[in-house]
């Protein structure tokens, strides 16, 4: 039928077998207006964490027929708790399945994803194994249909149930993004009752290779749907059957669906096929288009799944650094680790121990740089990042954290700008030198004998200085020898003209007339006798004095 904007009908799963490809529209054109703009329904999910994860049991349903009495309907119902851990849409075959249009068997993707229970769900095209509709797993846009779908069911991050039509701007909503989110056809319960001749005005088309869209809905075939119950429990549904032979048509679905208690639901099978896995072994029948000579159309061998999973991601939302996907923590960024995401590790000895890990990366201490803080700063620089340029002079070193300088031998100050003054010697001149009258020293080694030129020519005011002190010193020191010298001499003459003065008052005195026997005769002494010249001369000459003496004693 015709949309009421005029548009072409909306074919968007098999239009290459079902007449010209159409242009795209939104949703939104066929909505009843009953609804006006909310094509959806959204519901809080069971939360709980007590009790097992998922129970699974078969059912046995009497259907009334017209005509009849009834006929039995065999299915399996699988109630989840707390889906948003326990429940994923997973690729056929694994990540990528989509994209590579892989063919496996629901058994072989259950088994990757460490199923408890699973079945096929989203569609799919029979001829090349392309996924259709909107695909998002764990948390990955897999695919995006642009807003031309029909019945949708998704998780979002906080854990609502969302059942119905989604625009392209509800699938790429980023304030509470999905975390799982699969394409159905024909929404079967919305709120409590049966939605299908709302369906059949909102999805607008043909859409099946069973045939037209009234014949999808109305055809007896084996059966999926995913819901959920007053609780907020997510509930599987699974009707064994076989096409046009035995099981259920949507209608007596969503009939049947109401009376267990279910509020929204949809239809996820092709018509053709409803394949359960329970802990790893095919629970179900497969349909006639599994055959062996026809297996690659078989739709189990095709579809993307549900897949209920145990949980194991605690604390809640993974430290609030991942998010939880099949029981796994999934860190988010690239130095989140632990079960939880709750350690930062950014490399080797977690930044060498010389930064802070961040979520992104090593924050290195100043000094230090390097994707783990391992490498010092180069020669010349310092600080944060390494990036401000050392001041130090005369080959100085600066501390790579502050910049302070420290100076070689010879030299000090903040820039290590000055040389050592005289007397000090040295790395910053810490040192004084030993050398005698204050003699400058080599500036480095602290040698008293300057040796190098260089160093001569920059000290020569003051060894000048210094050798002007050092003659001081030897003439001072001549100079004391001298006066002690006579010092001596002079004590050594007094003494000798006290001894020769005491001696000539002797003599003096001796020399008096003496009476020799009552002559009064006077005897005389020469003067040179009396002051020892006389002992130097010989004896002759002695007794020729003598003669002299008495001669000269007679005439007296």
């Amino acid at each position: 039928m015709p949309s009421p904007s005029g548009d072409p009908l909306l074919q968007p799963y098999f239009p290459s077998q079902h007449g010209p490809r159409h242009h795209h529209r939104h949703v939104r054109d066929c909505q009843p207006t009953k609804y006006g703009n909310v094509t959806h329904e959204a519901w809080p999910s069971d939360n709980r964490t007590d009790g097992p994860v998922a129970t699974t049991r078969t059912f046995v349903s009497y259907i009334p027929l017209e005509g009849k009495d009834h006929k039995a309907v065999y299915g399996h119902f699988t109630f989840v708790r707390n889906p948003l851990r326990t429940f994923s849409v997973l690729e056929p075959g694994g990540a990528g399945g989509c994209q590579a249009y892989r063919r496996a068997p629901v058994e072989e993707t259950a088994k990757l994803g460490n199923c408890l229970v699973a079945q096929n769900g989203g569609y799919f095209d029979m001829e090349t194994g392309e996924c259709l509709g909107n695909v998002v797993s764990d948390g990955k846009l897999v695919r995006n249909s642009g807003g031309l779908q029909n019945a949708q069911f998704g998780i979002r991050k906080d854990g609502t149930m969302v059942f119905g039509y989604l625009s392209e701007e509800d699938v790429l909503d980023q304030a509470n993004p999905f975390v799982q989110l699969v394409s159905g056809v024909v929404w079967l319960l919305r709120d409590g009752e049966v939605y299908i001749s709302q369906s059949q005005m909102a999805e607008c088309g043909e859409i099946q290779t069973t045939g037209t869209f009234n014949k999808f809905i109305n055809v007896i075939s084996a059966r999926t749907a995913v819901g959920h119950d007053s609780q907020g429990q997510l509930v599987l549904v699974h009707v064994d059957g076989q096409t046009e032979s035995r099981g259920v048509n949507l209608w007596e679905m969503a009939e049947f669906l109401k009376q267990q208690g279910i509020i929204n639901a949809i239809n996820l099978d092709g018509g053709g096929s409803a394949t359960l896995v329970l802990n790893g072994t095919l629970a179900s029948y497969p349909s006639e288009h599994c055959s062996f000579d026809n297996m690659w159309r078989c739709p189990r061998s095709i579809s993307t799944i549900l897949c209920v999973h145990e949980p194991a991601c605690q604390p809640a939302d993974c430290s609030g650094h991942g998010d939880c996907v099949r029981g796994e923590c999934r860190c988010a960024g690239d130095f989140w680790r632990g079960p939880a995401c709750d350690v930062l590790d950014c490399g080797p000895s977690n930044c060498s121990l010389h930064g802070i890990c961040t979520y992104s990366g090593c924050l290195c201490d100043a000094g230090w740089i390097g994707s783990n803080c391992s490498e010092a700063c180069a020669s010349g620089f310092y600080g944060d990042a390494c990036t401000q340029k050392c001041q130090c002079q005369n080959g100085g070193s600066c501390d790579p954290v502050q910049g302070a300088c420290s100076c070689p031998a010879g030299y000090y100050g903040t820039s290590c700008e000055h040389e050592c003054p005289m007397g000090w010697y040295g790395p910053n001149c810490q040192k004084p030198c030993a050398c005698e009258h204050t003699c400058p020293c080599d500036r480095e080694t602290g040698s008293c004998n300057v040796t190098d030129e260089l160093a001569v020519q920059d000290q020569l005011n003051r060894a000048g200085q210094c050798l002007a002190s050092q003659n001081k010193g030897r003439s001072k020191e001549k100079s004391s020898l001298s006066e002690k010298t006579w010092i001596s001499v002079t004590s050594v003459l007094a003494l000798l003209l006290v001894v020769s003065a005491m001696g000539n008052v002797g003599l003096f005195l001796k020399a008096r007339p003496e009476k020799h026997g009552g002559s009064g005769d006077y005897r005389y002494h020469p003067l040179r006798v009396m002051n020892g010249e006389a002992s130097h001369t010989s004896a002759s000459a002695a007794g020729e004095t003598e003669d002299a003496q008495d001669q000269s004693q007679a005439l007296l």
